[in-house]
């Protein structure tokens, strides 16, 4: 395998209230451990936006890595999302990683009055502005012409310092998308279907045990002769430490009109003791491939031991 798999944990964080809590976040994720400090890229919640937080956290901080989960391709034409990336990775002294999106929230598009076209043609500009990204930061002048964008004999600046870019996170719950991310990224996301441009019980269906088996399966079909290159990775919504397991998912299960056993299987969930959660992510890597694990950043503290007992291992 040439991606070793090895566990890895990120921390998603949202809104902040000033710039020193902001600042004492990121080094505090640092000092346990964790990978890398996240943020969405949403209009109509209250977080922050990523390029500038994340430039200072990359700068309050020495080794830990800061990256968007996940940029919306839609938001910036993707010159500007590039040069801001080169940019990112540049003075973090090669510690960003660039997760892009195709969107899918409904309510950030009609907030900012932005059409909302079907999700094929989200894909397919994403598509588009990933080889753009891509190409802007190779060596040289670079052209595109596209359905969706036009780049003409443009030479990206500045030169990223990991090459030929940073990595490519790139992830969702669709066959579609996951062919892309197979293809095209470097670390694959796994998620629930949000075709409906929101979080629906529909949603919630998509995010079983059974059918994440079947999205793997995807993944890995489109990625070919790259699947042991790819790193695999998921998005912990629910992460809970608690000496009853059982009785949190027989509260949570009506939300995927599942079980309580059953809940406790979705990979979007990790809840138990210390020991618990580091067996069930131990068994999802095995079971799926999955070695990155983003977890809440208002839990990163209580969830501290696991990343302690399993990161680099």
């Amino acid at each position: 395998m040439a991606h070793p798999r090895r566990f890895r944990f990120a921390a998603q964080a949202h809104g902040i209230g000033s710039a020193t809590e902001w600042r004492e976040l990121a080094r505090t994720l640092e000092g346990l451990g964790y990978s890398t400090l996240q943020l969405p890229d949403h209009f109509v919640d209250s977080q922050l936006a990523p390029v500038p937080a994340l430039a200072m956290a990359a700068e309050a901080t020495t080794t830990l890595r800061v990256g968007a989960l996940v940029f919306d391709n839609d938001y910036k034409h993707p010159v500007v999302l590039a040069k801001e990336v080169a940019t990112l990775d540049l003075l973090s002294d090669g510690r960003f990683e660039l997760g892009l999106g195709a969107g899918w929230m409904r309510a950030d598009y009609d907030a900012a009055g932005m059409a909302y076209d079907a999700p094929g043609t989200r894909i397919e500009r994403m598509v588009e502005g990933i080889a753009i990204i891509k190409g802007l930061m190779a060596d040289g002048p670079f052209s595109f012409a596209g359905e969706h964008y036009t780049v003409t004999a443009l030479d990206g600046a500045p030169t990223p310092v990991q090459r030929p870019h940073p990595p490519i996170l790139i992830g969702g719950g669709s066959k579609r998308i996951l062919s892309v991310a197979a293809r095209h990224a470097d670390i694959v996301a796994f998620n629930a279907s949000l075709a409906a441009g929101a979080v629906t019980p529909e949603a919630a269906a998509t995010a079983t045990a059974v059918r994440f088996d079947e999205k793997v399966a995807w993944a890995r079909e489109a990625a070919g002769e790259r699947w042991d290159d790819l790193e695999l990775h998921c998005h912990t919504f629910v992460a809970q430490v608690t000496d009853d397991p059982a009785g949190f998912a027989a509260e949570m299960a009506p939300l995927f009109g599942i079980s309580a056993a059953e809940a406790l299987e979705v990979p979007l969930v990790v809840v138990g003791t210390v020991d618990g959660i580091c067996e069930t992510l131990q068994a999802r890597r095995e079971r799926y491939g999955f070695s990155y694990f983003s977890f809440p950043a208002e839990r990163a503290a209580e969830l501290a031991p696991i990343v302690a007992r399993l990161a680099g291992t």
